[in-house]
C-alpha cells in the first residue's frame, strides 16, 4: 500500500522534470534493476516436483474461493474498498490539475503522504485481527471509509479538509485490508499462497473497476459525481459486512 502511494510522489516529480514519458522509463529501468538483483540473489536450489499440473493449480485457487466462505467474504470487502481507493486516486489529479487550482504534477503527488500517513496508522489492525477483534475493527473502517468521502468532497473549499479525508480513507483500506488478510490465512495454512491469489484476484478486479468507473464518472458529473460514487460503493460495502455479521451470528 505504502508502495502504490509513495509511487505516486516520485511520478509527480519525475513529470515535472522530464514530462510523463519519464515516469515509464523510470520505471521500466527499475523493473530491469529488480530483475538482475533477483537473478543475482535467488538460491538457485532444486525442490521436490509437485504432481499437480499449473493449469490444475490454478483451478484450485479458484475452488478455494467456493469452498471457503471466509475468502469469499472477505475477498468482496477487499473489493469494495480497493473500487473506493481507486476512484479516489485515479481521478484525484483531475480537479487538482484544473483551472480551479491548477497544481504542478509534484504537488498533486505529494498528497500522496497524506495517504502513506493513513496506512501507517493502521499498523494495529492485524494485532487486533489477531486478539478476535476482526470483525469490530472492519467495522469501525468501514465507517471511516464512508466519513472520509464527506471530507473529500471539499476539495474546492479547503486542501487541508481533502487531506484529512485522504488519511480516514487510506487508513480504512489499509486495516480492512490488513484484517481480511489476518483472518483469510488463518483458514488453510498450508495454502496461504493460493490464499493470497485467490484474495488479489478480487483486489485487482476493485482497482481496475474504480479507476474506469471513476475517469468516466468525473467526465459527466465532475468530483461531486466521484464522491457520491465512492460513498456509494462504501455505504455497499458496509451494509455488505454488517450483513454478513448478521447471519454468522445467527
Amino acid at each position: 500500500m505504502i508502495g502504490i502511494l509513495l509511487a505516486r510522489v516520485f511520478a509527480g516529480i519525475l513529470t515535472d522534470i522530464g514530462g510523463w514519458r519519464l515516469v515509464y522509463l523510470t520505471s521500466a529501468a527499475l523493473m530491469l534493476f529488480i530483475v538482475g538483483l533477483l537473478y543475482k540473489k535467488l538460491p538457485n536450489s532444486k525442490r521436490k516436483q509437485t504432481s499437480m499440473s499449473y493449469p490444475k493449480l490454478l483451478l484450485s485457487v479458484l475452488l478455494l474461493i467456493i469452498q471457503e466462505r471466509i475468502l469469499l467474504v472477505r475477498g468482496i470487502l477487499g473489493m469494495l474498498i480497493f473500487v473506493s481507493f481507486s476512484i479516489l486516486w485515479t481521478s484525484l489529479v483531475l480537479p487538482l490539475s484544473s483551472t480551479s487550482h491548477s497544481l504542478l504534477h509534484s504537488a498533486i503527488g505529494a498528497f500522496g503522504l497524506a495517504g502513506v500517513a493513513g496506512a501507517l496508522a493502521a499498523t494495529r489492525a492485524g494485532r487486533l485481527a489477531d486478539q478476535g477483534l476482526g470483525q469490530r475493527t472492519t467495522g469501525i473502517s468501514l465507517a471511516l471509509l464512508l466519513a472520509s468521502w464527506f471530507l473529500i468532497s471539499f476539495i474546492d473549499h479547503s486542501l487541508f479538509v481533502l487531506i484529512v479525508g485522504i488519511i480516514l480513507l487510506d487508513l480504512a483500506v489499509q486495516a480492512v485490508h490488513v484484517t481480511n488478510q489476518s483472518m483469510i490465512f488463518t483458514v488453510r495454512p498450508e495454502a496461504r499462497s493460493r490464499l493470497t491469489a485467490a484474495y488479489m484476484i478480487f483486489y485487482s478486479i476493485g482497482s481496475a473497476t474504480g479507476s474506469i468507473a471513476s475517469t468516466n464518472i468525473y467526465a459527466i458529473f465532475g468530483w461531486n459525481g466521484v464522491c457520491l460514487l465512492g460513498a456509494s460503493v462504501s455505504a455497499f460495502a458496509l451494509l455488505f459486512w454488517a450483513l454478513m455479521s448478521y447471519l454468522t451470528s445467527e
